[in-house]
């Protein structure tokens, strides 16, 4: 499982700036004035082998307006969710009240923790830390976020603060691992009842029934699965119901841990901008997909009519996945599912042999030739299998850096077609060959150099 590492402190510290510098993005917006984080930012950091999940969060004010009181919230919903938190202070300002406050509050969690001093690039950074000792929390770390200084030893201490992450029993990892996600009450813990053919999970049409991954073993067909039921919402006494407590955190550890994920959306809703977002993970992590879109039971004919329309419209960008209908309630649709899941990790398992890449290739150029770029064609002379779930086809030429983006998709849609891959992403990687001859000096053979000793000679008679 993934480990959660949450950002927290005042508004204006440097979070969201030490938030990229983890994620190596851009994702949180930076600016020099407090408040601009409210909500709570997800992102995937990797550092010499170790990868986690951080969580940029809205600064800590005392204001009492109803956005503040939103932005606080979050963060407290990113503190309890977090296996270590990193908290920002500002070097230049000293410790204040605020900083004391929030200290005060994070002792009582008793979870590893790590207290950054930001902003020591102007400073002395042993004396920026010095302030801070009496917060009880540790050794300070001095950093500069914006310039990137003392991150490297900042993983090292975030690699050393991190607890042991409890791994699931290796007997519940035998064949495919199947996680079923989706936005809170879309029907996950039904679908996996019905799937099982007992109550094997909770289920409750209240939201947050399920409060964390469960990891369930299941033969079917002769076939051996791990499916993996999230939780949808995590419900926290002391968390007003008002904000969104739907847990990303779970949904990328979902992720991390699964080869299929079973994406379910509620019929009556259609795809919402919470749906797209998952989606847009699933797509991000590689793993296969199969959409549901569960309790089409509850619609009439009309209404299935009008749902079709609109997916057909809002799920696009996401063309390779299976689309079945199901309730689970009714505990229909499960085969459907099931064959879609097979069909799709046989597709992200499968060996793809080079003459056949490579034929398709030529059958894609030929149809539709690449474009110029100063005047020279773009040559991409043949394509190999650079790795599987998903499956990575990697394609050899001149100038393949130039090529837009419009055309790789095209060639993504043919490999996909011809090799019908359904229920994958297919990831395309681009090879420019080198020339042997570039950067070294023009070297005559023997009989060369006799040439054209012979021709001088003749033309200087």
């Amino acid at each position: 499982m993934l480990p959660a590492i949450a950002i927290v402190g005042r508004p204006n510290v440097g979070k969201s700036t030490l938030f990229n510098q983890l994620t190596r993005s851009r994702k949180a917006l930076v600016a020099d004035q407090p408040g601009v984080t409210r909500d709570r930012q997800y992102g995937l950091a990797e550092h010499a082998g170790l990868r986690c999940i951080v969580v940029d969060t809205g600064g800590f004010s005392e204001d009492v307006d109803d956005i503040t009181v939103l932005t606080v919230e979050q963060a407290l919903v990113a503190e309890q969710e977090a296996d270590l938190i990193v908290f920002v202070v500002d070097g230049l300002d000293g410790v204040t009240a605020a900083d004391e406050i929030i200290a005060t509050r994070l002792r009582r969690y008793g979870k590893p923790l790590i207290i950054v001093v930001n902003k020591t690039d102007r400073i002395d950074p042993h004396i920026a830390g010095a302030d801070f000792h009496g917060l009880g929390l540790g050794e300070p770390h001095p950093i500069a976020a914006m310039q990137g200084r003392g991150i490297t030893d900042l993983w090292k201490n975030i690699r050393t603060s991190l607890p042991p992450q409890a791994s699931v029993d290796e007997s519940l990892h035998q064949g495919v691992k199947v996680a079923i996600i989706g936005r809170p009450n879309v029907g996950k813990s039904t679908f996996v009842n019905a799937l099982l053919g007992e109550q094997r999970v909770i289920a409750h049409d209240m939201p947050g029934t399920t409060r964390d991954s469960v990891h369930i073993p299941l033969r079917r067909r002769g076939r051996d699965y791990t499916i993996i039921d999230t939780a949808g919402v995590r419900r926290r006494s002391k968390v007003d119901e008002r904000i969104e407590k739907y847990s990303i955190i779970k949904t990328l550890q979902a992720l991390e841990a699964c080869n299929i994920a079973v994406v379910l959306v509620d019929a009556r809703d259609a795809v919402t901008d919470q749906d797209s977002r998952l989606l847009g993970m699933v797509i991000d992590s590689g793993r296969g997909v199969v959409i549901g879109v569960n309790k089409w039971d509850a619609l009439d004919e009309h209404e299935r009519q009008r749902v079709k329309a609109s997916l057909d419209r809002k799920l696009r960008f996401i063309e390779f996945a299976r689309l079945d209908f199901i309730s689970a309630l009714e505990s229909w649709g499960m085969d459907r599912v099931m064959t879609a899941v097979d069909r799709s990790w046989e597709a992200a398992t499968r060996d793809l042999s080079t003459p056949v890449l490579t034929r398709i290739l030529a059958t894609a150029v030929e149809r539709h030739a690449p474009p110029l770029v100063s005047g020279r064609r773009i040559k991409l002379r043949y394509a190999h299998q650079g790795g599987s779930n998903p499956p990575v086809i990697v394609i050899h030429g001149n100038q393949t850096q130039s090529l837009p983006d419009a055309y790789r998709r095209y060639l993504i849609g043919v490999f996909r077609t011809k090799l019908k891959l359904q229920g994958t992403p297919v990831r395309l990687e681009l090879k420019t060959g080198t020339n042997p001859y570039e950067g070294k000096k023009n070297v005559l053979t023997g009989r060369q150099k006799k040439r054209r000793q012979r021709l001088i000679r003749h033309v200087r008679r």
